[in-house]
């Protein structure tokens, strides 16, 4: 056994006399020149994988114990059942690294996620351009050396992060560019292109936003933003508190973004419509040279609640059905119209209650019915995926 165990296997060997621990690399045959390498082997000419194996005291191989380097467990996921039943099922240590070959061999052939490994020349071209553009704008590189993430600060001192995914044929091909961005990254490529280059062009990119953000800076800052609760640079729309129950939903033109935005004002109806009746009237007021809050506020003609005179509690209403703010990714929005009421309800919630009611009626997509607090009159469309 032993004999064949190093014939086939000549770098892995015992480390002890007892040889109950064997350490070093199995190699797993090569693939024909036409086909594509796996992307954990692109570091790996010779294909060679770490691995420890360690025997009881009586050598019963049914009780052995495996260690392996992480590129061969990673290679390995999703197959580990079948390892430890080839392990279960093998006499000795020859039968089974010739069946752990033979999985592994059927796991590269089966990978769908494969590519050819670049030429030398394409980690020199990296390590100078890298150079060029300097380490410290590097926040992560993966361990295949594709994919980049390089940090950048624009003009106002917002940080920003570009993910860039290098092709093999670098710098010939292409590579895949990310942000976090309200408008689509259009990067301009040619064989001659750096990544100092690339990052220069964000920056322009960034610096063409530096207004847009800045509107949005100032709503996040000065107002209560309810929706979203973490938003993103690529978000272009917020939801402002106005009052109880009472809330604006304003969508930014990123390329124009002091000119009115998209405004949609939501909550009950007798506290909406003297609102909206301000907006269609005043709406010949904008003026672009002016902030977009500033704007709002003379529209609409109220001082928007800010962090500095009162609590986000009190404009996050639960829904008075279920008690929760956020039911998946619904808020509640549907509010009791009487004046003295103005409980909001998650459509969901309300619907289902009004359904359930005796006294309920519907007509085309309209459910009619009472006010759960206060018995008052109230309406509800069909969720949409029960109509």
């Amino acid at each position: 056994m032993e004999s064949v165990l190093v014939r086939d296997n000549p770098l892995l060997l015992p480390l002890n006399k007892e040889r109950t621990v064997y350490d070093g690399f199995i190699t797993v045959q090569r693939v024909p020149v036409s086909r594509l390498y796996t992307p954990l082997l692109s570091l790996f000419q010779e294909r060679d994988f770490r691995l420890r194996v360690l025997l009881p005291p009586d050598r019963a191989f049914k009780r052995a114990r495996l260690h392996c380097c992480w590129r061969l467990k990673h290679l390995l996921q999703g197959y580990e059942n079948i390892v430890k039943q080839r392990l279960q099922q093998s006499a000795d240590l020859v039968t089974f690294i010739l069946e752990l070959k033979t999985v592994l061999e059927v796991v590269l052939k089966s990978r769908p996620d494969c590519r050819s490994i670049p030429p030398p020349r394409y980690y020199s071209q990296l390590i100078a351009e890298m150079e060029t553009l300097g380490w410290g704008r590097l926040l992560f590189i993966d361990t295949e050396f594709r994919t980049l993430r390089l940090k950048a600060e624009d003009s106002s001192g917002r940080e920003h992060v570009l993910t860039v995914t290098l092709k093999s044929r670098h710098p010939a091909e292409a590579p895949g560019c990310s942000a976090d961005l309200p408008v689509p990254l259009a990067i301009t490529w040619t064989p001659q292109t750096t990544l100092d280059q690339l990052h220069g062009q964000f920056l322009l990119v960034l610096e063409s936003l530096a207004e847009f953000w800045g509107v949005l800076d100032e709503i996040d800052g000065k107002t209560w933003v309810l929706e979203p609760e973490r938003p993103s640079r690529a978000d272009t729309t917020r939801r402002i508190a106005i009052g109880t129950n009472v809330s604006i939903k304003v969508e930014v033109d990123p390329k124009h973004p002091k000119m009115l935005p998209e405004c949609c004002l939501l909550g009950a109806e007798h506290a909406v419509a003297p609102l909206r009746d301000k907006l269609n009237a005043n709406m010949h007021l904008w003026n672009p040279d002016a902030g977009v809050l500033r704007n709002l506020r003379d529209v609409l003609e109220i001082e928007f609640p800010s962090p500095v005179t009162h609590e986000k509690s009190s404009f996050s209403i639960e829904c008075g059905i279920c008690y929760s703010y956020r039911l998946e990714a619904a808020i509640p929005d549907q509010v009791c119209n009487d004046p003295r009421c103005g409980q909001p309800f998650h459509q969901a919630c309300l619907y289902e209650w009004l359904r359930a009611l005796p006294s309920s009626r519907q007509s085309f997509s309209i459910v009619f019915g009472e006010c759960p607090y206060c018995s008052k009159p109230i309406t509800v469309k069909m969720v949409a995926q029960q109509s």
